[in-house]
């Protein structure tokens, strides 16, 4: 990411250009305390050319509103990217910082001439919106469990035309996530397993492995190998915890990162 200052008669304007990740929110907070050493504390943040925002970033604007404000100053954004929006405004950070559609908007409001449009609700910062994809390291249990029932029921891969092989991998709706595992919701899908079926699919013990997502914070999917720590049966499905046993250290450490950031943005927002 690159940043580049213009600075007004009372007041700096900070143009961000590319990837707003965790990586690049130190140099800016070089770039405002250099500007606030200077007697400037009024800042605009263009994120016009901001391709891609993660939460950390988000928390760095939080952060740099709070101590822009204790110092008598103020931060707005003007001209966020369509993808700096959307984070944005699903966040809620919007209630926090001001965001206006034009430079010459945010720099009124600078001056307390302009008042941003009023923020939308900000949506719930759950983990659930995204998928999981899991299947047992040992196929038997595929082949036990999946691909028998299939067989009994008649029901074959709509794909290819046969029943499911050790190929199969299941999709689940994540409810929780740390550094020590996870938490996710299945239906069972397609396998035509009953309640009490998926819960001896994924009984304690089971070694499965995951897939997952970072909401805000990285796109791709992580990878690791979880033990099936917990289950519990629920109307029309099971809700799964498993606890990581092998996962990499670049992995972990995202997945640290991303729960700190996500508490304190709910800390934060909890607050206004």
């Amino acid at each position: 990411m690159h940043i580049n200052v213009e600075h007004g008669p009372d007041f700096a304007t900070l143009h961000l250009r590319g990837e707003f990740d965790s990586f690049y929110c130190p140099q800016l907070l070089q770039e405002v305390e250099a500007l606030q050493k200077g007697g400037v504390t009024r800042l605009v943040l263009n994120l016009r050319l901001v391709k891609f925002i993660n939460s950390t970033a988000l928390g760095t604007i939080v952060k740099i509103s709070k101590q822009l404000n204790s110092s008598g100053g103020k931060l707005v954004i003007a001209r966020p990217s369509n993808f700096a929006r959307d984070m944005i405004t699903k966040v809620g950070i919007n209630r926090l910082v001001p965001m206006f559609d034009t430079d010459e908007d945010a720099q009124a409001a600078l001056a307390g001439a302009k008042k941003a449009a009023e923020p939308a609700p900000a949506a719930d910062l759950q983990e659930g919106e995204s998928s999981v994809l899991f299947n047992p390291t040992d196929p038997k249990r595929i082949d036990h469990f999946v691909a028998e029932v299939r067989r009994v029921k008649g029901i074959v891969n709509p794909v290819h035309g046969h029943a499911f092989g050790s190929n199969w991998v299941g999709r689940g709706r994540m409810a929780s996530l740390d550094e020590k595992g996870l938490h996710f919701t299945w239906n069972g899908g397609d396998t035509g397993l009953d309640v009490f079926a998926m819960g001896q699919f994924l009984a304690i013990g089971t070694e499965v492995r995951v897939k997952f997502r970072l909401p805000l914070f990285q796109s791709g999917f992580c990878e690791a190998i979880a033990l099936v720590s917990e289950v519990e049966e629920r109307d029309g499905g099971v809700k799964i915890g498993a606890t990581f046993s092998r996962i990499e250290d670049r992995t972990l450490a995202a997945v640290r990162q991303y729960s700190a950031d996500l508490k304190f943005l709910k800390d934060e927002l909890r607050n206004v």
